[in-house]
């Protein structure tokens, strides 16, 4: 990308793939040369978040600010929406670039405002699976459907980090009107180094939010089902946060499982791997989730639900992958569980993760996209890089 950008993202909560996804495209936007900062909620998140927030706000040229962001739609969404809008304005943005719903309806309208005064801004939205998990078939899934079409007019460039996300939003929201890229998560070199289980671990492992989406009532009735076919009594850790985890906790108690499942607050993920023998990520619905990438990376075995860009980076076939059921994941544990070698050598090389998933791979196909959607000349791009534009 020819001259350095001030780049701004902008996204409601710092939690989750989300954040981890914006953090290491700031990493290596700013090391590119570019002035970047961060636009989000300052509701959502804890000490665990602003400690990552440290991390990295002195690479941040633009800073990071944090305002007040609702997650619903609501009255209170034009106080918020104007609050961030002369957020926004200040810092004079080259490039927009929205992650998930809400991020994606503000820098997608915040370019817009921008343009009427003259700024050549670029606008681009990264679902994330956001409004797409919605059931097209209710009223409110058609309503942000609807919503999410009528955002098309005011989008030079759409980012999925799935296939599946992709083939979501052609049946859901149907046939983009800007180009559009598949960009594929991607994880930092270090990261595929493997993370030695601790001694005392538990059998299994859930890491991620404390909220029902991801599943983590499925993981622990799976767990009580485990232990009734196989009669052992059988341990999990549990690390995150969220407002539902005192009712994880006392489903986990009314189960009779109050001893055997330890819950840790967010940490880093591959000190969490340390915690588990074997990862279970039970989500309800996914996009391509950080969780499974660095899971995998750090040789952990995981059973995983076939939901979202998942199959994508297990394999179709993958015997890691199983119904969001209970039934279905405690199925998956009693076959992990009788032979755990054998059931790790299942898992995906890291070598093939490397390959497709690494984190050089992602921030170049992000910055072409940023190339196109500013009308930049793209054809000294590399072949590779062409390939993501357009799908």
């Amino acid at each position: 990308m020819s001259g350095g950008l001030r780049i701004v993202h902008c996204f409601r909560s710092p939690v989750g793939g989300i954040f981890r996804h914006v953090r290491d495209l700031c990493e290596a936007q700013a090391a590119a040369g570019h002035q970047v900062g961060i636009v989000c909620d300052s509701s959502t998140g804890g000490d665990f978040e602003d400690r990552l927030f440290a991390e990295i706000s002195h690479l941040l040229a633009l800073g990071v600010t944090r305002t007040p962001i609702q997650r619903h739609i609501g009255p209170g969404d034009l106080a918020s929406a104007w609050r961030s809008f002369r957020i926004v304005r200040r810092l004079r943005p080259d490039v927009l670039h929205g992650h998930g719903a809400k991020g994606g309806a503000y820098a997608r309208l915040f370019g817009t405002a921008l343009r009427l005064t003259g700024r050549p801004v670029a606008r681009l939205y990264a679902p994330h699976g956001g409004s797409l998990h919605y059931d097209a078939d209710t009223l409110s899934g058609r309503f942000f459907f609807m919503l999410e079409g009528l955002m098309g007019w005011l989008t030079d460039h759409l980012v999925f980090v799935s296939d599946y996300e992709r083939r979501t939003y052609l049946a859901k929201v149907g046939r983009p009107r800007a180009p559009a890229s598949l960009v594929y998560n991607g994880l930092r070199a270090e990261e595929f180094v493997p993370v030695r289980t601790a001694p005392e671990a538990a059998d299994f492992l859930y890491v991620g939010m404390m909220r029902d989406l991801k599943g983590p009532d499925l993981f622990i009735e799976a767990l009580a089902e485990a232990g009734r076919r196989t009669g052992r009594r059988l341990s999990a850790a549990m690390v995150g946060d969220g407002e539902d985890r005192d009712r994880y906790a006392a489903q986990a108690a009314a189960l009779g499982l109050g001893d055997r499942i330890t819950f840790h607050a967010a940490m880093p993920a591959r000190r969490a791997f340390a915690l588990g023998r074997i990862m279970v990520v039970p989500s309800r619905a996914e996009a391509m989730p950080y969780i499974v990438l660095e899971a995998l990376a750090a040789g952990r075995p995981l059973i995983a639900t076939a939901v979202g860009g998942i199959p994508e980076i297990l394999g179709a076939s993958s015997p890691a992958l199983t119904a969001p059921s209970a039934m279905a994941l405690a199925e998956k544990m009693v076959l992990a569980l009788g032979d755990e070698a054998a059931y790790g050598r299942a898992m995906p090389s890291r070598e093939a993760l490397k390959a497709r998933f690494g984190v050089e791979a992602m921030t170049a196909g992000v910055e072409a996209a940023y190339r196109l959607a500013l009308g930049e000349d793209c054809s000294t791009m590399k072949p590779s890089i062409k390939g993501m534009l357009g799908r």
